[in-house]
C-alpha cells in the first residue's frame, strides 16, 4: 500500500506579509530562493523552453541562474558559482533523470553552496536538507515518531514526523544531505532503497512512500574525508558523481572571493570589497601557493601546511579583516586585518604549521616587490 505523508499538523499563527517581509530582511543568511527570489521569478517567467515534472524552471534555466548571464529582456542573472560550465550542466542533467547527484571535491569548493543553488532553481525550496555527521541517526534520512502521540494511541500516520528526505519524497521535490561520509556507513545505507526502488518502506504501518515524480537527492561529500566513512558501491552505484575542482587561475578565486566577500558584507553592514581587491589579491596568493608547493611563478618550492587553505577559508579570513577595518579602522582593508586571519588558516598544527609559515615568509613573503607592509604585518602577528 502505498501513502502520501504529510508533515504533522502543528497549529502555527500565521504571519502577516509585512512580518513575514520584516524576518526575511533580519535574517543573517537568506536561503538562497530568498536572496534570489527576484532572479528564480525572471527567469521563470522569460523560460520557454520544457520543464521536467515539478521543476521550478528548465535545466537551461537552472544553469543561467547557476552560472550567471543575461536575458533576452536585459536582465542580468549574477553567477553563482563559478567555474567551467559543463560542471554544472550535468550536475543539472543528472537531476532530471533517475540518478542522485553527489557533488564531489575538497573543502571549500562550493559544493553546499552548488547544492543549495540547484534546490533553490529545482524545486524553489533549499530546506529539505539533512546535516552529515557522526551521530546522525536513521531517523533523519528516514522518519521519526511524535512520541507523545505514540505512546498514547501507538503507531499511526497522525505519530508520524516526515524526515526531509520522506517529504521530498511525497511531494516530488529535490532534497539535500550533507557531508554525507560523516553520516554512519548503517545510516547511510538506508539511501539504497530510497534511490534504487524510490520507495520508502513503514514496516510499522504496514506502509510504504512512493516518491513521486520531481523527486531527486543531492548529497555533498569531500575528498578529504577518504576512510571516514567511505560509501559502499552499492550505495556509489546510485549517485552520478560530479567533482568540484579548486579554482583553475589566481584571478578566477579572486573573483569568487570577492563576490561572495560582497554578499556577506552587505548583510553585516561592512565596507565595500573593492576597496580591498589587493589585499583579497594576496590571501589568494599565498593560498594556493602554499597549497601547490610552489610560488605562482614556478620558480621556487616551498612546504605545505596541513590544513586545506580552500577559497572557503580564504572569504572567511577576507571577511574578517573587513570586519576589523571597518571597526577599528578606517574602512579600507589593508594588510594588517588579514594577518591574524591568514595565520590562524596556515598555523592548524602548531609546530609543524608554524615552520613551515615561518619559511614562506621569509623565502617568499620578505623578498616579493610591494608586499613590505604585507611582511611586517605577518611577522608582528607571528611573534
Amino acid at each position: 500500500m502505498s501513502v502520501t505523508v504529510e508533515p504533522s499538523s502543528v497549529e502555527v499563527p500565521e504571519n502577516t506579509p509585512a512580518q513575514d517581509s520584516a524576518q526575511e530582511a533580519a535574517a543573517l543568511r537568506p536561503h538562497a530562493e530568498d536572496a534570489f527570489a527576484a532572479e528564480l521569478a525572471t527567469l521563470a517567467a522569460q523560460d520557454d523552453r520544457p520543464r521536467p515534472a515539478r521543476w521550478k524552471m528548465s535545466p537551461w534555466a537552472v544553469a543561467t541562474y547557476l552560472l550567471g548571464g543575461t536575458l533576452p529582456d536585459g536582465t542580468v542573472i549574477t553567477p553563482k558559482y563559478v567555474g567551467p560550465r559543463r560542471i554544472v550542466e550535468v550536475a543539472v542533467t543528472t537531476l532530471a533523470t533517475d540518478r542522485a547527484l553527489l557533488l564531489l571535491g575538497v573543502p571549500g569548493t562550493a559544493k553546499t553552496w552548488v547544492s543549495e543553488h540547484l534546490a533553490a532553481a529545482v524545486s524553489g525550496d533549499s530546506t529539505l536538507l539533512v546535516q552529515g555527521t557522526a551521530g546522525t541517526p536513521e531517523e533523519a534520512i528516514r522518519y521519526g515518531w511524535n512520541y507523545a502521540q505514540l505512546l498514547a494511541h501507538g503507531p499511526s500516520r497522525d505519530a508520524l514526523v516526515p524526515s526531509p528526505v520522506m517529504r521530498a519524497m511525497a511531494e516530488g521535490m529535490t532534497a539535500r544531505v550533507e557531508e554525507l561520509t560523516r553520516i554512519p556507513a548503517d545510516v547511510q545505507d538506508t539511501l539504497i532503497t530510497i534511490l534504487s526502488e524510490k520507495t520508502l518502506p513503514i514496516p510499522e504501518l504496514g506502509q510504504e512512500v512512493q516518491a513521486v515524480r520531481g523527486f531527486n537527492l543531492i548529497a555533498t561529500a569531500n575528498d578529504r574525508d577518504r576512510g571516514v566513512n567511505d560509501l559502499s558501491s552499492a550505495l556509489r552505484r546510485r549517485f552520478n558523481t560530479v567533482v568540484l575542482p579548486l579554482p583553475e587561475s589566481v584571478e578566477a578565486e579572486v573573483d569568487i572571493v570577492s563576490r561572495r566577500v560582497d554578499q556577506i558584507g552587505r548583510s553585516l553592514d561592512l565596507p565595500s570589497v573593492p576597496d580591498g581587491v589587493d589585499e583579497i589579491r594576496r590571501v589568494v596568493t599565498v593560498f594556493r601557493e602554499l597549497r601547490d608547493g610552489v610560488t605562482s611563478d614556478g620558480r621556487t618550492k616551498v612546504k605545505s601546511p596541513s590544513g586545506t587553505l580552500s577559497t572557503a577559508e580564504a572569504i572567511s579570513v577576507v571577511t574578517s579583516g573587513l570586519a576589523l577595518a571597518a571597526h577599528f579602522g578606517d574602512g579600507v582593508l589593508r594588510a594588517g586585518d588579514v594577518a591574524a586571519g591568514i595565520l590562524g588558516a596556515v598555523v592548524r598544527d602548531p609546530a609543524a604549521d608554524r615552520v613551515i609559515w615561518q619559511e614562506y615568509l621569509e623565502a617568499v613573503v620578505r623578498e616579493r616587490d610591494g608586499w613590505k607592509d604585507f611582511y611586517r604585518a605577518c611577522r608582528e602577528v607571528s611573534a
